[in-house]
């Protein structure tokens, strides 16, 4: 059963693919989803947390019922500058906020997804240039976090390996494992879709090594995983592939 009677139409926008529009001449009018990382000084969460809230926050806001139509044909308030960005080509830049920054933060418009304890802020897309203040004055650097050892995960959600050797801060990974949850989204089936939804878009991201690396890339030549290939405007280089994304059987 599908969330809402909009949800297919949304799910279709995912589906159809990005970056059907040039980038606007002027580098302030590009778009862009920031993502905030909720990574306070004392006690902070740990790393893959923080990422699998970060993914799933961003599948969220793209299949939220505002960046569609209300059962009356009506758009909703994100759909304008949503559809916008996914026309364009995709861009995210993660954030770190504390304290009073995060709380701040919540009353822009975005998801807030909270996994074992970590937080993240999925926003809606603006041009870089116009950004709510409250999220332009947060610090992209300074989201290192140190890598923790999770478990093998629930064998019922998505995989989003992370290619490791790239060996990407924690902001350029929350960047690229929304964008894997975003691609996965769209190659599943509506009604997969909104199963996961129903789970509340869980999933494990995990680190790949050399040998997982080329399991999961194997499994991209297949047919049966989305991958990731960056821009290479940061960190990496233009057409790295950074995350592959792998479904659960049967979903």
């Amino acid at each position: 059963m599908l969330p809402d009677p909009g949800f297919a139409a949304r799910h279709a926008v995912l589906a159809a693919g990005y970056g059907h529009r040039p980038d606007p001449e002027d580098p302030a009018q590009v778009l862009a989803m920031p993502i905030v990382l909720h990574i306070p000084k004392v006690d902070p969460p740990a790393r893959t947390a923080v990422l699998e809230a970060a993914a799933a926050a961003t599948v969220a806001l793209c299949l939220d019922p505002r960046v569609g139509v209300d059962a009356d044909g009506e758009a909703g308030p994100w759909q304008r500058d949503y559809l916008a960005w996914t026309d364009a080509r995709i861009r995210k830049v993660a954030r770190r906020a504390r304290g009073a920054q995060w709380l701040a933060v919540q009353d822009v418009d975005g998801v807030t997804v909270t996994v074992d304890g970590a937080q993240a802020r999925a926003f809606v897309p603006r041009p870089v240039g116009a950004l709510d203040q409250r999220v332009r004055k947060l610090q992209i650097g300074g989201t290192d976090l140190e890598h923790d050892v999770p478990g093998e995960g629930d064998p019922e959600v998505p995989v989003l390996w992370l290619n490791a050797a790239l060996g990407m801060t924690v902001g350029k990974a929350a960047a690229q494992v929304g964008h894997a949850a975003m691609m996965l989204a769209g190659a599943m089936t509506v009604e997969q879709a909104a199963s996961w939804a129903a789970d509340g878009y869980r999933c494990a991201v995990r680190d790949a090594g050399p040998e997982q690396w080329t399991v999961a890339t194997a499994k991209v030549a297949e047919g049966t995983a989305v991958a990731v290939r960056d821009a290479g405007f940061t960190e990496v280089a233009p057409g790295s592939m950074t995350v592959v994304a792998v479904a659960p059987a049967g979903r």
